[in-house]
């Protein structure tokens, strides 16, 4: 546990050199689209206009007509400038893969506010790309698009409501799951990779190297861990840290993350003063034996469509509560995430798989909140039931250098004007505050 306290950068980096590797010899995926040999794919579609000819002041519209297409399991729409916003409706259609059923219209949430911080690297790389949410609709090989401009937005001489630049439909198969003691960028059967030992090294004091889960522990054998890594003697002292028991989490091996997709580094920030709750907006039909799937398509839009340098969250959770690593770096770690646009810095992202505005989240989904945050928060003595101050890093609610008093467990729409994360799961937050503090000894 001391790892974690120590340079998260010089950690990594020694562990990851002093492992056995073997590297694969061979490619075990055919080429998909753009020479991807890599598992899963993604389809990359230009839109068009619907109609030859737009009338005078009427909103733009785009789409594509029904098409087959190769098979695919989550969608969106990306463009090509991620400082503009697409102020439209966004609606597909998918067809079952091997039938001919077609879906009703399903909404796409066009406003999709998870992204790095301004003047950041990664926001600054020059290959991050304006996105939607993305949506899951299982296996699939049919679809059709439209996106209408909203008639309210202003457009350059009277022509109407315009749509940003750039628009392409972007189809994403999160490629099979690996079999036990394959990495996910390796071939089976073989050892892990660098990329994934590098993963799997920033977790080595919680869990064997190359472990699919990282095992939960008991509030003492936790509290024990912390104090020896703040120097103390467990036995010998009285006061005990205010800290949850550290809940299972299933690693990026676990849910099969392709190391090869993200950029190789990682990034951290100081600490973690509080922690921001999303909903992936994604949708709620999925099965919970399919989270890992629905995470691997999330993570493979993140990458190669909205041009981000890994995924988007620091852990997901599952409608049945199951916690899972996200973004690369160590999960006791302060990995910087791109979940809250302008609060990065010194915060986590915690995304629940699904769509929130008028589902009720479920009650296994909402414990595993407060187990994550009594844990997480507490190894950086941070009070759930508390408030906190955190400098904003430029956004449509805060300006940059701003100073804000935050919940310490907030919800997304707290830092930016969204409606992230859906009106029933953020009205649950001051049960999951109240149950985190309480996990803390609080």
């Amino acid at each position: 546990m001391r790892g974690f306290l120590a340079s998260s950068i010089g950690v990594t980096c020694a562990a990851a050199l002093a492992l056995p590797l073997t590297l694969p010899t061979t490619s075990h995926a055919a080429p998909t689209v753009a020479q991807d040999v890599l598992p899963g794919s993604t389809q990359s579609l230009p839109l068009t206009n619907l109609t030859a000819t737009r009338a005078a002041g009427a909103p733009q519209e785009q789409g594509l007509p029904q098409r087959d297409v190769r098979p695919f399991s989550l969608v969106g729409v990306v463009w090509d400038d991620p400082n503009v916003e697409l102020d439209g409706h966004v609606q597909v259609r998918t067809r079952t893969t091997g039938t001919t059923t077609w879906s009703a219209w399903q909404d796409v949430e066009s406003h999709n506010d998870d992204a790095p911080d301004p003047d950041t690297p990664e926001r600054t790389s020059g290959h991050v790309r304006g996105s939607t949410a993305p949506l899951w609709v299982g296996d699939s090989d049919g679809v059709e698009v439209r996106v209408k401009a909203e008639t309210t937005r202003a457009a350059p001489q009277g022509e109407g409501a315009v749509l940003p630049e750039g628009l392409r439909l972007e189809l994403v198969d999160p490629g099979d799951e690996p079999s036990q003691g394959a990495p996910a960028d390796g071939p089976r059967g073989a050892a892990l990779t660098a990329e994934s030992a590098a993963a799997s090294a920033v977790n080595a004091e919680l869990a064997p190297l190359g472990a699919t889960a990282i095992p939960a522990l008991t509030k003492k054998s936790t509290e024990d861990e912390l104090i020896e890594a703040r120097g103390g003697e467990p036995d010998a002292t009285k006061v005990r840290p205010y800290v949850g028991a550290r809940p299972r989490i299933v690693t990026r091996k676990g849910w099969g993350a392709n190391e090869k997709l993200r950029e190789r580094d990682f990034v951290y920030t100081k600490t973690v003063k509080a922690a921001f709750v999303h909903h992936s907006a994604s949708g709620n039909n999925y099965r919970c034996s399919q989270a890992p799937s629905v995470i691997r398509s999330i993570y493979r839009y993140h990458v190669k469509s909205s041009g981000w340098r890994d995924v988007g969250y620091n852990f997901l959770v599952d409608k049945c509560g199951t916690i899972y690593e996200g973004r690369a770096g160590g999960v006791a770690r302060p990995v910087m995430g791109a979940h809250t646009l302008g609060f990065n810095t010194n915060s986590m992202g915690i995304a629940v798989l699904g769509t929130f505005g008028r589902s009720n989240p479920p009650k296994a989904a909402l414990n595993a909140i407060a187990k994550l945050t009594a844990w997480k928060l507490g190894l950086y003595g941070a009070n759930p039931r508390g408030t906190t101050y955190l400098k904003s890093g430029g956004g449509n609610l805060y300006r940059k250098g701003k100073n804000v008093r935050l919940h310490v467990i907030s919800g997304h729409r707290d830092g930016f004007a969204t409606e992230c994360p859906g009106r029933r799961l953020y009205n649950k937050l001051g049960k999951a505050r109240t149950s985190s503090a309480r996990l803390q000894g609080r």
